[in-house]
């Protein structure tokens, strides 16, 4: 074979050589060498490079290496990069009309547009004051000294929505549970006589009526209600050791399993054994809800399949014995499952490992023997409130719990579903509160996360508050409480939807609220055409006794001695009254002669043939009589015997 043949590209000259960081040699422009000169002129290059030179804050782009190191300052670039940076904050902060042409320079690309100056109000978690002049004042002065925000949220109060309020009406007996889906859109109350009630915001009237009331239960008061993630199921816990799941519309998905309760180790059966207290659903995976129980587990789970748990946890006191648990909750990453215990004690488990140790153990977080009925995180995911059966509400850091960084005391309440919640954006926490012998009502307290000083107040009158959410979408508070409403506070300027899409709607008219004014007058009504009836039916009663057609008498029984009755006339006995009848009814003579009267027909059979004679009639031989005086005792010719 011939071998082959390289291809080669000739010598590159001098305008194909690439120098970098030194100037490009000249080409002259009548050379023939190459295609001449490329790109654009250097008078062009020469104003970009300076251009960049001062946008990147050095100088010598472009130059050997050697120049360029010695040239280059990082803390001068950092130094610089800071005071743009504050610059530029300061100019949101604060919008100018009109800015110096020396702050335009600095600056690449086009002005920022003006910020509007209540954009913060728009905010979910801003903070404002008790509106007065002196918090606007204070913060266009703090603004002006180029001070950060945050320390303009220490120094003012969260903005509670709570300047209106509208009651949904559940029943007479407490509400013992509440939740709201993800978006919004929809409402589910419990309450212990033992109905739960979906309300739809954006479907309902302003009489404010649920859409479906059902009893899933049976006879078992509700505890705690949760919607999942995604806000298509809804988790029923209630005094029965299996938990339900139903839909958004209340119709039943799936019942957990009940464990064997002649077992000892609640590791080997597959449900639980005694009643539950709480439940919640995971924050990231739909499929996935945890409950708790007063057989000392926490159990994991999967709707999907719920014939046996997914995962379990063991709480145990001090000294090994069960604790049972009173609330259990997940982080809102879904990493840590956390547990309020009877023995006063918070246990959580990692996830993310084998629930055979705890990750996190609180001792002696409230008074042992106590119901702490509510655990919860924040959500920033670093603190977890608790609300204890001993009338405090305590803030716990996960990663210091050794000991509690605040704690409220004298927060009586009479009810082991009593929870606390966060604010949307972490600065607050509240909690319900039962009202004492001489006190008018039940409380919701605001406390201030940083600090835990009461912030507000909100009465509910004559009534314990047993349950309290404020969801960060709808930026409005729920609240149930004893009597059983369910009271919506909100701001018509800063809260969404909820209670105020309902209360624009008019109110719908049920077709049997409906009272017709129509009088109808029947034929028969009016006098002329109606039949006078006896005043006193007695009289007609009386006649018909005696009427044995009418009153349907029945015959009377035989007497002892066969007197009275049907069969007395013919015999005292059954048996003689039917011999008799059919004797009477057949009418044969005993006494006469059967031969003649059988002759006594035969003329008419003869005259009238039905039955024998018609088939014979030609066919039979004529028959031939003995003659008359034969008595025919003698025998004939053939039978008498020969004699000599």
């Amino acid at each position: 074979m011939p071998p082959k043949k390289t291809i080669a590209f000739g010598k590159i000259g001098s305008f194909g050589k690439l120098t970098i960081g030194s100037p490009t040699a000249e080409v002259p422009k009548n050379s023939n060498d190459g295609f001449g000169t490329f790109g654009k002129s250097e008078e062009f290059k020469a104003e970009s490079t300076a251009d960049v030179e001062l946008a990147m804050g050095f100088q010598g782009f472009g130059k050997n290496k050697k120049s360029a190191a010695q040239t280059f300052d990082l803390d001068s670039l950092v130094e610089q990069s800071k005071q743009m940076a504050k610059e530029r904050n300061a100019a949101k902060v604060i919008p100018q009309e009109t800015q110096p042409d020396e702050a335009d320079s600095d600056l690449i690309g086009p002005p920022l547009p003006p910020m509007p100056v209540n954009s913060e109000v728009k905010k979910l978690s801003v903070k404002t004051t008790k509106k007065s002049t002196q918090s606007s004042s204070k913060h266009s002065s703090e603004d002006e000294d180029g001070s950060s925000s945050d320390s303009d949220d220490e120094t003012s109060t969260t903005f509670i929505p709570a300047s209106l309020e509208v009651n949904l009406n559940h029943g007479t007996k407490t509400v013992s549970a509440l939740s709201v889906d993800h978006s919004g859109a929809r409402l589910v109350t419990g309450s212990v006589d033992y109905d739960v009630k979906l309300w739809d915001f954006a479907g309902m009237s302003s009489s404010l009526q649920s859409f479906r009331t059902i009893r899933p239960c049976e006879s078992h008061p509700i505890l705690d209600l949760h919607y999942s993630i995604t806000g298509d199921a809804i988790l029923i816990i209630s005094g029965t050791a299996q938990a339900k799941v139903v839909d958004r519309d209340g119709y039943e998905k799936a019942e957990c399993v009940k464990g064997d309760q002649y077992i000892t180790d609640m590791a080997r059966t597959k449900g639980h054994i005694a009643g539950l207290v709480s439940g919640s659903w995971h924050p990231r995976d739909k499929q996935e809800f945890l409950t708790c129980s007063h057989d000392g587990t926490c159990r994991i789970w999967n709707v999907e399949d719920v014939k046996q748990h997914k995962g379990i946890m063991k709480s145990r006191s001090q000294n090994g014995l069960r604790a049972p648990p009173n609330s259990c909750t997940y982080s809102r990453d879904g990493n840590l499952i956390a547990c309020a215990c009877g023995d006063g004690s918070i246990q959580m488990w990692d996830h993310r490992k084998m629930f055979v140790n705890t990750c996190v153990m609180i001792r002696n977080a409230h008074q042992a023997g106590t119901e702490t009925s509510s655990i919860v995180f924040a959500y920033d995911g670093r603190n977890v409130a608790t609300r204890g059966g001993d009338s405090t509400l305590k803030l716990w850091d996960i990663r210091q719990p050794k000991a509690a960084v605040h704690t409220a005391e004298n927060l009586y309440s009479r009810f082991s579903m009593t929870n606390c919640a966060f604010s949307p954006n972490d600065s607050l926490l509240l909690t319900g509160t039962s009202f004492e012998k001489g006190e008018t009502g039940g409380k919701v307290v605001f406390f201030d996360r940083n600090t835990f000083n009461l912030v507000h107040e909100i009465e509910a009158p004559k009534a314990h508050v047993v349950r309290t959410l404020w969801h960060p979408k709808l930026n409005q508070i729920i609240v149930g409480a004893s009597d059983g409403n369910v009271h919506l506070y909100y701001d018509a300027d800063k809260s969404h939807n909820g209670a105020k899409l309902c209360l624009g709607r008019p109110k719908k008219i049920r077709q049997n609220e409906i009272m017709s004014t129509v009088r109808v007058i029947t034929p028969h009504a009016l006098p002329m055409f109606r039949e006078d009836k006896p005043r006193s039916t007695r009289r007609a009663m009386e006649k018909a006794r005696k009427d044995p057609l009418l009153s349907k008498q029945p015959d009377l029984p035989i007497g002892s001695k066969g007197s009275g009755g049907r069969v007395a006339a013919s015999g005292s006995t059954l048996s003689s009254y039917i011999v008799r009848n059919l004797g009477i009814a057949s009418r044969i003579e005993d006494e006469g002669n059967p031969r003649e009267a059988i002759l006594r027909h035969a003329s008419a059979a003869a005259a009238n043939p039905y039955w024998v004679s018609p088939a014979y009639s030609k066919t039979q031989p004529k028959p031939i009589w003995a003659p008359e005086g034969n008595d025919g005792d003698e025998e004939p010719d053939s039978k008498k015997s020969k004699t000599d």
